[in-house]
């Protein structure tokens, strides 16, 4: 089966909150590019990457790395997905999200031609749900605890609460939250990198009495020393996000034991197969790992879907619902239902793209 389309359609999406902002920045729209690659049997996949310029892409350099790649991919035996990725990689380093697209993309066409959901690639599944953890933008303390109680009211269980820095007004908010929302809500904190060493260690030990179950990159991802030593410190799972950008950083998180837990996300490490060998990599080290945040289309939600389903080391709710806060998405077929996702059944990713 011959690769013979290739093309990406820019993609932007609106915030259902244009005020919707965490550490390190604000916008009131959600960017990247869809990519389709059919063969010549009519055939087609799909994958999304994402314009995150804290992950490294925005949308110009983006379309201009998937215009570079098309050549190294059309033309090719569809079927030979690892050889096509290495050839990726030899010709540029880095691209990560554009890379993921190409992956993704390669994987769904190669499910749909056999008939069989995305999952049955990774081994079949292992459940057939994963619980969704929802987040919450950074805002005064009583507007973040209202928004939590929208969610919850929404069925969702796992919260994720935005923090910036300010060790007072971040408990602030944590205290807030568990107070509106009752003790059997389970709290997650997410720092974005935007506390001290020595501040995370306050912050968290105050935060830590209103039962919160984890908290991701509390420090810069360059201070691995730092986030070594609030791991040690702290009686909260540590968890690094933009610390673990790549395989050889996740090597390093696991080796030195630097963090209790790694956020893994499809479009950081540029696809399928890096997702799944960082996931070994920390089933080794016991480290525990989750699917974080898959903001953009359903059709980014639905391939991190299929790869937490078949997963065995997930161990808790996985940030695959934000779809549900963005509008304009060209893609349906998932939807959140009582605060879990559930795995489509259909060839592929089980998400269909409006073409309209």
């Amino acid at each position: 089966m011959i690769i013979r389309d290739y093309a990406s359609h820019p993609n932007v999406m609106r915030k259902e909150d244009p005020n919707w902002k965490f550490a390190l920045g604000a916008s009131p729209v959600t960017e990247g590019s869809i990519l389709r690659i059919a063969d010549d049997q009519g055939n087609e996949g799909f994958g999304y990457a994402s314009a995150t310029p804290h992950m490294g892409a925005i949308p110009g350099t983006l379309e201009a790395e998937l215009a570079y790649f098309r050549p190294r991919v059309v033309g090719r035996d569809a079927d030979d997905i690892e050889a096509i990725c290495a050839s990726l990689d030899r010709a540029m380093r880095g691209a990560p999200q554009a890379k993921a697209a190409i992956d993704c993309a390669l994987h769904e066409l190669l499910a749909k031609r056999l008939g069989v959901p995305l999952c049955q690639l990774f081994g079949g599944k292992v459940r057939d749900s994963v619980p969704i953890l929802r987040i919450l933008a950074i805002k005064a303390p009583l507007e973040m605890a209202a928004q939590a109680q929208k969610l919850v009211d929404q069925g969702y269980r796992y919260l994720k609460i935005k923090v910036h820095g300010e060790v007072d007004l971040d408990v602030a908010r944590v205290a807030a939250i568990r107070k509106q929302v009752g003790d059997d809500v389970h709290l997650t904190i997410d720092a974005n990198q935007s506390y001290t060493t020595k501040n995370a260690i306050i912050a968290i030990n105050r935060m830590a009495d209103y039962n919160i179950d984890l908290v991701e990159q509390p420090v810069s991802a360059d201070d691995f020393e730092g986030l070594a030593l609030v791991t040690r410190t702290v009686p909260v799972k540590v968890e690094a996000d933009e610390a673990a950008g790549s395989l050889a950083e996740i090597y390093q998180l696991v080796t030195r034991r630097a963090v209790d837990a790694v956020s893994l996300k499809i479009p950081k490490l540029g696809g399928f197969r890096n997702t799944i060998a960082a996931a070994r990599l920390c089933e080794q080290g016991g480290i525990a790992y989750r699917l974080g945040a898959a903001v953009g289309s359903r059709l980014l939600a639905s391939h991190a879907l299929h790869l937490a389903c078949a997963l065995p080391g997930v161990d808790y709710a996985c940030e695959l619902g934000e779809f549900a806060r963005l509008l304009d998405d060209p893609f349906d077929g998932i939807e959140v239902v009582d605060g879990a996702l559930h795995l489509p059944k259909a060839a592929g990713s089980g998400v269909s793209w409006n073409r309209a």
